[in-house]
């Protein structure tokens, strides 16, 4: 029987706001990211943070003095993030993937996106949308910055099992070649877990390396 009510991507997030945030708040935005400090960019630029949880890289980002939109649709961690983070620059919004209708009404464009432990969370026709909406929202030479989640799903949370080349295509399909591709251990330590980083940028742009 299919369950009638299929837990949204955001579930479980509202209920554990606390320890989430402290949580993401224990390790540092370079040791999350180490494999793809190179991808981000060096001179001030448009940045969106989609999924931004407590503002961890949202706020090291605007430290290094870009322009940083966080979006995070759960409405207890983007509280929690606006108070943790309160010195640092950042406009946080509610909006999220796959359509990010707020921004997209506003024909944006950013020089980087990033989706740090997002794109797990859409089934396949959202993951599609979503690649579209992505594509949409880059400026030109722009890059998006993608990690992946392998292992045990937490309970209560929909997550799926989504495969770096399943993703690399899907971004081919939307103009967009890859520029970096790496695995690496969950920086939490938890057993079983671990990642797939992507660096992503349009075609005419990319030496992909």
């Amino acid at each position: 029987m299919i369950d009638p009510t299929p837990l949204a991507s955001t579930a479980g997030y509202g209920e554990a706001a606390d320890t989430l945030v402290e949580q993401y708040e224990s390790v540092s935005f370079a040791d999350v990211h180490r494999d793809v400090l190179h991808l981000f960019p060096s001179q001030p630029s448009a940045i969106l943070d989609i999924g931004a949880g407590s503002g961890r890289d949202a706020a090291a980002l605007a430290g290094q003095g870009h322009v940083v939109i966080a979006a995070e649709p759960t409405a207890e961690l983007r509280a929690l993030g606006q108070r943790i983070h309160d010195d640092r620059d950042i406009e946080w919004v509610d909006d999220s993937l796959p359509e990010m209708r707020m921004l997209r009404s506003r024909s944006q464009r950013f020089n980087l996106i990033l989706l740090t432990a997002v794109w797990m969370h859409l089934d396949e026709m959202q993951r599609a949308l979503a690649m579209e909406s992505i594509a949409d929202m880059l400026a030109s030479e722009g890059r998006v910055i993608l990690s992946l989640r392998h292992g045990p799903v937490p309970a209560g949370r929909r997550m799926f099992n989504v495969s770096a080349h399943e993703t690399i295509e899907l971004a081919r399909g939307h103009g967009l070649s890859v520029v970096h591709h790496s695995e690496r251990e969950d920086p939490h330590g938890r057993r079983g877990v671990r990642w797939t980083y992507l660096g992503l940028q349009q075609e005419n742009a990319a030496d992909t390396v």
